[in-house]
């Protein structure tokens, strides 16, 4: 048994692999921002899903020797994300938000969003009845609408999209977190599904295509791997963003929320809509990502 065992070692743990992984990343010029920051996060994503454990439990557990099979593949999945620029979500085949895992694939946008983290920080409670019912407007990979559902159970929570490959993924994830009969899925264009439903909701998060023009003209080959219509926000970024705005007090309760991510658009956002005073909440990335806007202040 233990000629076997000594077989299987590759001599390296998974805190030496992630180091060679990191290295040989950190020697292409790669760009990352798809849930993983730096060429550090990738290689711990990479080295913990040959592993079989979460990144999160790979860095608690670097000194656990891998086998040859686990090191080898891990150093090929880098080469490849090295040689084709794509994300490394897509070639994994998964994306980790909040310590949560997702299915993931070329047909919706890498599952990251700083809503997650006001999510994990209880930052929607003043908003959030006991019972309330929650929109995740372009749900995409369904990410937003999961966690939302694990962190309040009670929640009654809807979904939409307007591309069904990406609710098509959504489907998958929420059969992945057992949440398919807590979260109902519609298809349509922005308000048009939910305007037949006849609902109104305690809380709308939405994190929308907003990248501007200029910048959708010079992001490297990782984001174009991604579908254009979920980052391209036109000109300035604020299209689709104007038409959810514009509407959305219809579907707000007396004392609900919008919440809209908007990334680097705040300046286009203040252009766009001086008049509304929009709270504006902290997250790692600071004060000018993501605003709320509650319904007192929308036209209805």
């Amino acid at each position: 048994m233990a000629s076997q065992t000594q077989s299987l070692d590759s001599g390296l743990t998974i805190a030496q692999c992630c180091q060679e992984i990191c290295t040989l990343l950190e020697s292409a010029n790669l760009h990352y921002g798809h849930g993983a920051t730096n060429a550090e996060s990738e290689a711990l994503w990479i080295v913990s899903k040959q592993w079989g454990r979460s990144p999160l439990e790979a860095l608690e557990h670097g000194d656990v020797q891998l086998s040859n099979q686990m090191v080898s593949k891990s150093r090929e999945i880098a080469k490849q994300r090295i040689q084709s620029r794509q994300p490394l979500a897509y070639i994994l085949g998964e994306a980790w938000l909040m310590g949560v895992p997702f299915d993931c694939t070329p047909q919706s946008i890498i599952p990251r969003s700083y809503i997650a983290e006001l999510i994990a920080d209880d930052a929607f409670e003043p908003w959030l009845p006991a019972d309330g019912a929650v929109l995740d407007l372009c749900t995409g990979n369904g990410s937003l609408a999961i966690l939302m559902a694990l962190h309040y159970p009670d929640l009654r929570i809807i979904a939409s999209d307007l591309f069904l490959p990406a609710l098509a993924l959504a489907a998958r994830n929420l059969d992945r977190h057992h949440l398919s009969d807590r979260i109902e899925l519609l298809h349509g264009d922005l308000w048009e599904p939910i305007a037949a439903t006849n609902q109104r909701f305690d809380l709308i998060i939405c994190n929308p295509p907003y990248v501007n023009e200029s910048s959708m003209r010079s992001l490297p080959p990782e984001y174009l791997a991604e579908p254009n219509e979920a980052l391209a926000g036109g000109k300035d970024g604020m299209d689709l963003v104007e038409k959810i705005i514009r509407s959305a007090g219809r579907y707000l309760n007396e004392r609900g929320a919008i919440v809209i991510e908007i990334g680097n658009e705040f300046t286009h956002f203040q252009k766009r809509f001086p008049h509304i005073p929009a709270i504006w909440m902290e997250v790692s990335a600071g004060d000018k990502q993501v605003c709320l806007i509650q319904a007192s202040d929308l036209q209805q």
